[in-house]
């Protein structure tokens, strides 16, 4: 893949990143399930809020993504639940999944849908260093307060279901069709605007 359709790709996933929430309770049998570097399909709408809190439930999403929809400037209610929304068949790459005592955060990259290989394929600085900030958003969110607006049967019924998977742990995206390359290292300098793939330790130059 060219340089030129990297920067695409990456500008696309991670220019105006935001980070969101989606908090249910979840059985371990489906917990489980999820792995690092895996590609999800979520095939409904993703119902997710901006406002972090305490951990309502056993199990927090960490989405992180650059297309989510603010639903507030059509709703009042969901400006009160920092309400956004992303698409139906959304795509994510499981970054990370960090437990404190029972509780667990899976952090999720919303991708392009373009992007499946590039992402299983390959790590980044950038994927780090995001990751990074999720587990810290856990542990300073771990022991704060519920957000009272959150708490309504009416946001725990839209964000009740696990993502990327049917109530009987079933992934609704098969991801052995996409293919298994070497996995790729790719340094971004957002600083410079340089992409390096693969770049070797200076020691290893001569």
């Amino acid at each position: 893949m060219k340089n030129a359709r990297l920067k695409a790709i990456y500008n696309e996933t991670f220019s105006n990143l935001k980070l969101f929430y989606r908090d249910t309770t979840l059985p371990e049998n489906l917990i489980s399930n999820y792995k690092v570097g895996q590609i999800i399909q979520e095939k409904g709408f993703t119902d997710m809020t901006s406002i972090g809190g305490g951990l309502s439930g056993n199990f927090r999403y960490l989405i992180a993504s650059a297309h989510a929809k603010d639903l507030s400037k059509f709703n009042p209610d969901s400006a009160k639940t920092g309400h956004f929304l992303l698409d139906t068949i959304a795509y994510f790459k499981v970054l990370d999944i960090y437990r404190i005592g029972d509780k667990t955060q899976v952090f999720l990259l919303n991708i392009p849908d373009n992007s499946l290989s590039l992402f299983k394929n390959s790590s980044s600085n950038l994927e780090e260093e995001i990751t990074e900030k999720a587990r810290k958003k856990f542990n300073d969110k771990n022991s704060s307060s519920l957000v009272l607006e959150l708490q309504t049967e009416n946001w725990k019924e839209r964000t009740q279901s696990p993502i990327g998977m049917n109530n009987n742990g079933e992934f609704f995206f098969d991801h052995s069709k996409i293919k298994t390359e070497p996995l790729k290292r790719i340094e971004i300098n957002t600083a410079e605007k340089t992409i390096k793939i693969n770049k070797k330790p200076w020691w290893k130059i001569w």
